[in-house]
């Protein structure tokens, strides 16, 4: 039988601005990545 933790408001707060962070992050790093590779195909650094 598998038991189920139960989380209080603050435990579940928390895990919800952690979750959002982590998507911030990962959203900001596929932006740099298609920056790069825009400016590196397009040859616009240089």
């Amino acid at each position: 039988m598998i038991e189920t933790i139960k989380l209080n408001d603050a435990q579940k707060k928390s895990r919800r601005n952690r979750n959002i962070a982590l998507g911030l992050v990962l959203a900001g790093l596929v932006i740099l990545f298609y920056v790069m590779t825009l400016v590196k195909i397009g040859n616009i650094g240089g």
